[in-house]
């Protein structure tokens, strides 16, 4: 039987095996996927145990780390510098980031091309504007005071690479102006400070389109104003089952109706619903 494991620190409750238990039933293939918590100073010397794995995923503290660990990686992990799949192919470690692909299918049937808001730079902020960029969109960056440094840090990072993108940052609570998308890729209304929202009601009122990198609660109160309005808005559990998506794809040529990864989505979010229910 084929082994595919997820490695980090600490992994605590993971949804992972439960996401990748259910695309391995549904391709008919059978496998394990396991966790393995691996403490970051107990991460050298483990390639040999790695290499044993047919595939495995790998999430924070080890998505750099890992990268002197494989044999090569696809053009997503170097982008990125970034590494969250790792396809052992013939005895070849091979690394690629499907954390940018979870997004940018999530966001499908968003007009990515128009005026775009993000709110957040950390890494998933980051990976974002970069991958709204490359669909050619006029971007803003909203920001809190104390993140002013990163962002610019970025900015220049990201000018050099693509001149002609489109972008600048402000600060949150002083843009006014009306977009097309809003993306969330703050912690604001995470499970459980969930009565907090990245952006006024004003901006809210002016977009049609909006995502939310949270997936616990499954609906944060970003969402449920936009859904309010009738507006067309998403969660993180559709981002965090579409990397996964892609895993497979990469490890097993995997296949899938949208009506299957779409049962997987709403299974996962009414576990989150029923677990936060129970708290």
């Amino acid at each position: 039987m084929e082994q595919y494991t997820l490695i980090g620190h600490p992994l605590g409750h993971s949804m992972s095996p439960f996401i990748h238990e259910r695309l391995f039933a549904m391709s008919g293939k059978k496998a394990d996927y396991t966790l393995t918590d691996i403490a970051p100073e107990h991460l050298i010397g483990k390639e040999p145990f790695l290499r044993g794995f047919n595939g495995f995923n790998i999430t924070i503290p080890h998505k750099m780390a890992i990268i002197p660990m494989i044999d090569s990686m696809d053009e997503s992990a170097k982008r990125y510098n970034s590494v969250n799949c790792v396809n052992n192919k013939d005895g070849k470690l091979i690394g690629y980031n499907t954390d940018c692909d979870g997004f940018t299918m999530s966001v499908k049937d968003y007009p990515m091309d128009g005026k775009v808001l993000l709110i957040g730079c950390g890494g998933v902020g980051r990976m974002i504007a970069t991958e709204a960029l490359r669909s050619g969109a006029d971007l803003t960056i909203g920001i809190i005071p104390q993140d002013k440094a990163l962002v610019e840090t970025f900015l220049n990072e990201i000018q050099s690479a693509m001149p002609d993108a489109k972008v600048r940052y402000a600060i949150t609570a002083d843009i006014h102006d009306a977009f097309d998308v809003i993306i969330n890729a703050s912690p604001v209304g995470m499970y459980p400070k969930t009565d907090a929202c990245p952006v006024p009601d004003e901006l809210i009122d002016k977009a049609s389109y909006f995502f939310d990198v949270i997936y616990n609660p499954t609906k944060t109160l970003f969402l449920r104003k936009a859904l309010a309005q009738g507006k067309t808005a998403k969660g993180g559990a559709a981002m965090l089952v579409l990397q996964a998506v892609r895993a497979h794809e990469i490890w097993y040529n995997g296949s899938f109706t949208h009506e299957q990864i779409d049962s997987i989505i709403t299974e996962m979010e009414k576990q989150i619903d029923d677990q936060n229910g129970s708290k």
